[in-house]
């Protein structure tokens, strides 16, 4: 049987919003502390935070201000921000990694796959030629290149120039 150690996921399982306490999307919207809640850009109904737990390097999540569920009940000029958010989100990702191509979705509902489902958000995944390499494919592992903390510092800046 192989083994692979991924102690980090720790802080996940057992923290309070996996426990279903506290939205944490809300809670980092609140804070001021951008840096460390990898939250990369703000905008009047939107911003945009980095994926802790990333499928590829840049991974990140658009979410409206406004706590719903689904795109439901959001006002027009909410759902025009959150894709004008979107559509900064890949032009700013390009600009830092130039990737071949994106992944962009919403889970909507458990179901479907929302671990997070109380608070409607965009994934984003940058995605290169290569990218499902030998190790996802048959180790079942992905390799995540640059720490997030480089990555925040990299996109931080192209996000808000």
């Amino acid at each position: 049987m192989d083994v692979l150690w991924a102690p980090w996921r720790m802080e996940y399982i057992q923290s309070p919003e996996k426990r279903g306490k506290n939205c944490l999307f809300c809670d980092k919207l609140k804070s001021t502390a951008d840096r460390e809640n990898l939250v990369l850009y703000r905008s009047i109904h939107s911003f945009v935070i980095m994926n802790p737990y990333p499928y590829n390097n840049g991974h990140i999540m658009v979410l409206p201000n406004r706590h719903v569920p689904d795109l439901h009940g959001l006002e027009d000029v909410v759902l025009l921000d959150l894709m004008k958010v979107t559509e900064h989100s890949i032009d700013s990702l390009k600009r830092v990694f130039m990737p071949d191509g994106f992944n962009i979705g919403m889970n909507l509902g458990k179901v479907a796959g929302a671990g997070l489902g109380e608070h409607v958000h965009n994934h984003i995944v940058p995605r290169w030629t290569g990218d499902a390499s030998f190790m996802a494919v048959l180790g079942e592992v992905r390799i995540i290149p640059e720490h997030l903390r480089t990555t925040y510092e990299r996109l931080y800046p192209v996000f808000n120039a």
